[in-house]
C-alpha cells in the first residue's frame, strides 16, 4: 500500500515530450527558448506585461524587494499565516517583517488590521514602503480591500500568489494584483517545474532589473563586470519546458482538485463542528489544498486525532501554516494580531488534494475518515 500525499506532482506524457525537447535542443543550462516562451505564456494567462522566470518563489519575493530598494530600517507588513519563505525573503533584505492576523473566514490577511498596522507604524516614524499580502491555500486575498488600504497609505503591494495560480478575485487573475506578484512552481503546487518561481509585473523597469539581478548582475561587457551584488536565481530551460506543459494542463488539474473539495464537503456536510476552510466563494479558488476546521467542543475529537487515523492508513495530512508570530525564528518581530490565525492553526487540518490522486486513493481517504467518524459517533 503506497502512501497518499497531500499534493504530489501531476506529470505525464506531455511533460515528458516538452522536457525531452529541451534536452535534445542542447539548452540544458539556465535560459533558453523554453524560458522565453514560458514567461510569455504566463503573461498571457495572467494578463500582465512582464514575467521573469526564477529558481523559486522565494527568489522572486527576494528580488522584488531588492529591486524596490527595501532594506534595513524598513517595516514590511505581511500575513502571519503563511509559509516561512514570505517572512524570510523580507528578512534577507534587512527589513523587518510585521505580522498581521487573518480574516477567520478565509485565513487571508485582515485588511482592517493591515490598515491599523500601517497607520501605527507610520505614527511611530517607521518607513513602510511596501506590503506583502499572501494568497492562502489557493484563495486570493481581498485585493479590493487591500488595494484601498495600500492606496490610502501610498505603499507598494507585492502579492505573494505562490499558492493561487489559476484562482481569481473580482474577475482578476491571481498574479495580476498589486505592483508586482510572485508565483511558485514548487513540487507540491497546482502546477510545478520541480522547483521554480516567477516574478510578474506591468513595470518594465522592475522586470528588467530583477532579470539583471538574477543573473549575478553582470554588466553588458565582454569580460565579467559587476557593479551591484547579484544572485544566481534564474530558471533553467529544462524546468521551463516542464512548466510550459503543466500550464497547458492547469485548468484540468484545478478541476480535479475542485472535485476533491466537493467530495470532502459532502463527506463532512452532516458532521457538526466541521467546516471547510474558505468554502464561501471558493468557486474563484484553485483549490490547491482543502482544509477542514474542527470545533473540538462540538465534535469531541481533534484534528490531531483524525490526522493520526489517516497516518495509520499511510495517508498524509497536515496542520495549517503555523503563524509566523509563533515561529521561534520570527517570534521577536512586531505583530498586529487578534487571535484569528492562532485559532485557525489549532483547528485546521489539510487533506490530500492533489490532481494526481486516483479514484481508488480518494476512496481510501474517505473510507478512513468515515471509519474514524463512525468510531466517534
Amino acid at each position: 500500500m503506497s502512501r497518499i500525499h497531500l499534493s504530489s506532482p501531476d506529470v505525464g506524457p506531455l511533460e515528458e515530450e516538452f522536457v525531452v525537447d529541451a534536452i535534445r535542443s542542447g539548452w540544458v543550462a539556465p535560459l533558453g527558448p523554453h524560458v522565453d516562451a514560458f514567461e510569455a505564456e504566463i503573461c498571457e494567462r495572467i494578463g500582465v506585461e512582464h514575467a521573469v522566470a526564477l529558481s523559486s518563489g522565494t527568489a522572486a519575493l527576494h528580488l522584488a524587494l531588492v529591486s524596490w530598494g527595501i532594506g534595513a530600517g524598513d517595516a514590511i507588513p505581511t500575513s502571519t499565516m503563511t509559509f516561512v519563505a514570505t517572512a524570510n525573503a523580507i528578512t534577507y533584505t534587512g527589513a523587518t517583517p510585521v505580522f498581521v492576523d487573518s480574516d477567520p473566514e478565509s485565513g487571508n490577511i485582515d485588511a482592517a488590521l493591515l490598515d491599523r498596522a500601517i497607520g501605527d507604524l507610520k505614527a511611530e516614524g517607521r518607513s513602510v514602503p511596501a506590503i506583502v499580502p499572501v494568497d492562502l491555500f489557493g484563495k486570493c486575498a481581498d485585493y479590493t480591500a487591500v488595494g484601498e488600504v495600500a492606496g490610502r497609505h501610498e505603499v507598494k503591494v507585492l502579492s505573494d500568489a505562490a499558492e493561487s495560480l489559476g484562482a481569481n478575485h473580482a474577475g482578476g487573475p491571481a498574479g495580476s494584483f498589486g505592483d508586482a506578484a510572485v508565483l511558485s512552481f514548487n513540487g507540491n503546487k497546482v502546477m510545478t517545474t520541480s522547483g521554480g518561481g516567477m516574478l510578474v509585473t506591468n513595470d518594465r523597469a522592475m522586470a528588467d532589473h530583477v532579470r539583471f539581478l538574477s543573473t549575478q548582475a553582470r554588466e553588458p561587457e565582454n569580460h565579467y563586470e559587476h557593479r551591484e551584488v547579484g544572485y544566481n536565481y534564474r530558471m533553467s530551460n529544462v524546468l521551463a519546458a516542464l512548466g510550459r506543459a503543466q500550464l497547458r494542463r492547469l485548468d484540468e488539474m484545478i478541476a480535479k482538485r475542485r472535485e476533491h473539495r466537493q467530495t470532502y464537503a459532502e463527506l463532512f456536510a452532516d458532521v457538526e463542528g466541521v467546516t471547510i476552510l474558505g468554502r464561501t466563494g471558493d468557486d474563484a479558488d484553485n483549490c490547491w489544498l482543502t482544509a477542514i476546521l474542527v470545533d473540538e467542543a462540538i465534535t469531541r475529537w481533534s484534528p490531531r486525532e483524525l490526522s493520526e487515523a489517516l497516518d495509520s492508513s499511510d495517508i498524509e495530512s497536515r496542520p495549517l501554516w503555523k503563524p509566523m508570530h509563533l515561529q521561534p525564528v520570527h517570534a521577536d518581530q512586531p505583530t498586529v494580531v487578534n487571535g484569528a490565525s492562532d485559532a485557525l492553526f489549532a483547528a485546521g487540518l489539510a487533506l490530500p488534494s492533489g490532481s494526481v490522486l486516483t479514484a481508488d486513493e480518494i476512496g481510501r481517504v474517505t473510507a478512513t475518515i468515515e471509519k474514524f467518524l463512525g468510531e466517534r459517533s
